[in-house]
């Protein structure tokens, strides 16, 4: 997590707390799993682009059915 650490000083903000990594990797986990990987780094773009609170993001990326790892 150094290089996060370091990309969070970069783009002058705070980097993630343990509790924000664990739920961005579940975030990411859900969606590398119901869809192609390359599906978890852009979930997690879109969830912050949207604005949403990580409690809204893992809630939503729940209701959307797997596709069969699909693109």
């Amino acid at each position: 997590m150094q290089w996060c650490r370091a990309f969070a000083t970069a783009a002058g903000i705070d980097p993630p707390t343990d509790q924000e990594i664990d739920d961005l990797l579940a975030l990411a986990a859900i969606a590398a799993h119901a869809s192609a990987r390359q599906s978890a780094p852009i979930t997690c773009w879109l969830a912050a682009k949207a604005g949403m609170t990580m409690e809204r993001a893992l809630a939503v990326a729940q209701t959307i059915p797997d596709n069969g790892r699909t693109q």
